[in-house]
């Protein structure tokens, strides 16, 4: 028998119902009294939402890919496979502040069982070690992506104390993803730009990223992406502009904040064309909130790879001026003045910055090929695109590509 409800909790909270109706309606409803909005687009009401689809703001958090086709498989005799039975399955541990239960239950409560961190990062078979993880974890992890990944919480190295980690594997169509990733993010991170603590894995089978919706006291912070907060479900996520999250950041990021969020997504773009990241979309973008009435701010940045190592043509994954392509510099100069009101000498900062962090991230590349020989195709192919996006924008900074020696004694390095 097919789900007919869940109950929306925000802490200790039970602030909504979720329910399918006839004709397979899609109902939400606040419960009277709610103090706690489960969107920043949805102020509490008398009056619910129906929609054909399940709101973007609990699309959110659905998994896709290989690890949503893991919790089907373990569910679908049980309690279906829709989109409520997911969420029931993986709703006490949701990114953001969304938690479901059925409605004659308590709060939900993640179940923490806690991990080391540094026995993650040293395991030496880590395909085993990530089927394992997935084994135990596939229906406590409300994330989206399409990217093998589980939720877990591990000790970090040091310490006692448990913290909340997403942990990413690679299939054959991606090879090499996490260390792709991990130079990527290293990068974002070099340039200033806030990110996660992150992590690679000795052999280079696993990206650890700490998650960054917890708060000191170990509770959970309202977490919206861009898909969300501009209404589109997680199969648009592709669909939109980079005008339009820029108004987002407008409407939705508190005064006081407003000024540093435009800087790091300018500077997010910069890179992600410098590095050629062609997967910045709707879902790559969010913002952070501790309640419905605190300040807004920009959420850290994450999931930044070389997508053209993978795709040799790709093109960005939203638009500027009504074009998917690796703009020249002109471009992002007018985007920065009309779109976030960043002075020309406050944008070109920005470029001096990312352009500088691309290239010193990039000298690390190939002692890192040297040390896992798997590594070198990938990181050959995003070497040369590091040069041509970082050449496209600033000319002056692109460097030759370094010799590396793979010990073949041939001498000639990488090539494009």
């Amino acid at each position: 028998m097919a789900l007919k409800g869940l109950s929306v909790w925000i802490g200790n909270e039970k602030v909504g119902l979720l329910a399918k109706e006839s004709q397979g309606v899609y109902a939400f409803g606040y419960h009277p009294g709610a103090a706690e909005t489960v969107s920043l687009t949805m102020p509490v009401r008398v009056q619910g939402w129906a929609t054909r689809e399940l709101l973007p703001i609990f699309q959110m958090n659905i998994p896709e890919g290989a690890l949503l086709e893991t919790i089907r498989n373990a569910i679908s005799k049980i309690i279906g496979d829709d989109d409520l039975a997911i969420l029931q399955a993986t709703g006490g541990n949701q990114v953001g502040r969304n938690r479901f239960a059925l409605p004659e239950e308590d709060q939900p409560e993640g179940k923490r069982q806690v991990e080391s961190l540094n026995e993650i990062l040293t395991y030496p078979n880590t395909a085993e070690l990530f089927h394992e993880l997935v084994s135990r974890y596939a229906l406590r992890s409300g994330v989206s992506g399409v990217q093998p990944k589980v939720l877990i919480e591990a000790e970090p190295r040091g310490t006692l104390a448990g913290e909340g980690y997403i942990v990413k594997s690679w299939g054959n169509e991606f090879p090499q993803l996490a260390a792709n990733e991990f130079f990527c993010m290293t990068a974002v991170k070099n340039a200033g730009l806030v990110v996660p603590d992150f992590f690679l894995s000795e052999n280079g089978g696993l990206f650890v990223m700490c998650r960054f919706d917890r708060n000191p006291n170990d509770g959970f912070l309202g977490f919206e992406d861009m898909c969300s907060l501009q209404a589109f479900g997680t199969k648009q996520k592709y669909s939109g502009t980079y005008e339009r999250i820029a108004k987002s950041l407008t409407n939705y990021v508190s005064g006081e904040n407003l000024p540093a969020a435009r800087r790091q997504f300018f500077a997010t773009l910069v890179l992600s064309s410098m590095m050629k990241n062609g997967d910045a979309h709707l879902k790559n973008f969010g913002l952070l909130y501790p309640c419905s009435s605190g300040s807004v701010s920009i959420a850290p940045v994450y999931d930044v790879v070389t997508t053209t190592a993978y795709i040799k043509n790709d093109v960005p994954a939203l638009s500027i001026e009504g074009s998917k392509k690796w703009w020249p510099r002109k471009v992002f100069v007018r985007f920065a003045t009309n779109c976030l009101s960043l002075p020309e000498g406050e944008t070109m900062t920005i470029f001096e910055r990312c352009a500088d962090a691309v290239m010193e991230t990039r000298q690390a590349i190939p002692a890192y090929m040297k040390e896992s020989p798997s590594f070198q195709k990938i990181g050959e192919k995003m070497m040369a695109a590091w040069e041509s996006g970082v050449e496209s924008l600033m000319p002056k900074k692109a460097i030759s590509v370094p010799t590396f020696d793979d010990g073949s004694g041939d001498g000639d390095g990488p090539r494009p």
